[in-house]
């Protein structure tokens, strides 16, 4: 890489200014970098490698379910900063997923947990390792590397890295802090015994030691709204905020344009009919000139003035589906098909849903406090179920209220928020709306939401000023207060 080569971005994520050399584009772990930044100010470097020394330390617990790598009494301590030879360091090991920025929700929960490593495993792919310069970033990958490849060596000869020496070495004292002598010139020192990191104590938004997010209650009017303080109705979207965007972008949409040939080849033509026409409705209703309604012109075949065979009706429904996912429309007859689809990939388990960690722990909080949780998405209700059934993390769906799709109205149309707080039984200023896209939060003000909130995940479109007239949110969590 040279100078050339390099993208420079602001702390928003835009390009303030373009590489020289054309035909580049940014790293899929730009995301990761800044959750880095944001959680290690200090940091100006991070480096990613996928050194074989790092994927095979992930290994060394043959169950793959170790959180942490841990090493004492070894030299290159010293190289990594904030340790000395006799220290504990422990390494977070996150698990790998399809896509680097599906890996931030994890990577900020290390980042918490371990305030002391500049270091994160990923289970079979890589290690991240930050510093604050690029030579200390550097030296320190190399000091890593070096211990990776150290663990592997001591486990292959049957000795534990985590384990103080017991004798013939000077060593920290792990029985009770006594000073022990096998040799008057080689003291062994007590054990050290330091406060515990405050990071390490609690389970708060951003190591805040009051789970209740005690110092949000002092904050005037404008700032972030508290559950279930300000209000006991939460409306969430999914895409952005509980969802990564690149889940349904990266997963969910390839599953459906992959699929569509096989899954359309066992329908009857019972079963053609009404998705053609549904799908043939929602290019009707796209005004004149859009994008995808020009597209699937070009592509859809001459219907004959007899009714359409088969196979005439299952090209005619793939062009519809390939021209309005190309240019991302929302409407009700596709969302109807993709949720169908979908459905079928969940049973077979080849589809997982993706939710930030974050997640279940904020159900938890309104499940134990009195609010009640609802979705609206501009994915069909069965959708939304399926996702939220076959998570990650299991079945969420009894911890949700109500779903809402774009059958209640566009998210982008006030009437919309107005129907569904209708429907909750509540007035619109009682209700907590949370969401990535800005269109969605000013049609939700317009209504009357008492408090439409931004949500801010890695991959989420970068804020206009318009987005930053509301309360910013990075977790969920930050939604979680007292009474």
């Amino acid at each position: 890489m040279i100078g050339e080569d390099v993208f420079e971005l602001d702390m928003d994520m835009n390009v303030v200014k373009p590489p020289v050399t054309p035909n580049l584009r940014l790293s899929a772990c730009t995301p990761i970098w800044y959750s880095v930044y944001r959680f290690r100010p200090r940091a100006k470097c991070v480096i990613h490698t996928h050194s074989m020394n790092a994927q095979m330390a992930t290994l060394l617990d043959p169950t793959e379910r170790s959180t942490c790598l841990r090493m004492t009494h070894l030299e290159m301590l010293k190289g990594v900063g904030g340790h000395a030879y006799d220290s504990v360091l422990d390494i977070p090991i996150i698990d790998n997923r399809p896509s680097e920025d599906m890996l931030v929700d994890q990577v900020e929960k290390a980042l918490v947990k371990y305030p002391k490593c500049n270091a994160i495993l990923v289970r079979r792919h890589g290690v991240f390792v930050w510093g604050d310069s690029w030579e200390q970033a550097k030296t320190q990958c190399e000091s890593f590397d070096y211990l990776f490849e150290t663990a592997i060596k001591m486990k292959s000869m049957g000795i534990d890295p985590a384990a103080v020496p017991k004798e013939g070495t000077y060593r920290v004292d792990d029985e009770g802090g006594e000073e022990k002598k096998e040799d008057s010139s080689r003291p062994v020192k007590r054990m050290r015994t330091e406060k515990k990191d405050s990071a390490d104590a609690t389970d708060g938004f951003n190591a805040e030691a009051d789970l209740n997010n005690a110092a949000d209650l002092e904050k005037d009017t404008k700032s972030i709204p508290l559950l279930p303080r300000d209000a006991k109705v939460l409306l969430l979207d999914i895409e952005g905020c509980t969802t990564a965007i690149s889940f349904v972008k990266n997963v969910l949409f390839p599953f459906v344009l992959s699929n569509i040939d096989l899954y359309l080849a066992k329908r009857t033509s019972q079963e053609l009919g009404p998705i053609l026409k549904s799908l043939q409705e929602d290019i009707e209703k796209l005004e004149d000139g859009h994008d995808a309604k020009e597209e699937s012109k070009k592509v859809t075949p001459v219907v004959p003035d007899c009714t359409p065979n088969d196979d005439l009706m299952r090209d005619m429904i793939k062009s519809f589906v390939k021209a309005m996912m190309k240019f991302d429309v929302k409407a009700t007859g596709l969302k109807s098909l993709q949720g169908k689809m979908w459905k079928s990939g969940y049973a077979s388990g080849e589809l997982k849903g993706h939710i930030y960690s974050d997640f279940v722990p904020m159900l938890n909080w309104c499940k134990s406090n009195g609010v009640s949780v609802n979705i609206y998405s501009s994915g069909s209700i069965g959708a939304q179920k399926l996702l939220f059934k076959h998570t990650t993390d299991g079945d969420l769906t009894s911890f949700f209220n109500s779903h809402f799709d774009t059958t209640t109205g566009s998210k982008k149309e006030h009437k919309s928020y107005e129907k569904i707080a209708e429907d909750l039984g509540v007035k619109p200023g009682e209700i907590v709306f949370a969401s990535d896209a800005e269109a969605e939060l000013v049609a939700a003000r317009k209504a009357g939401i008492g408090f439409p909130v931004m949500s801010v995940r890695p991959g989420n479109a970068p804020l206009t000023n318009v987005g930053k007239e509301f309360p910013i949110i990075y977790s969920l969590l930050q939604l979680c207060g007292s009474d």
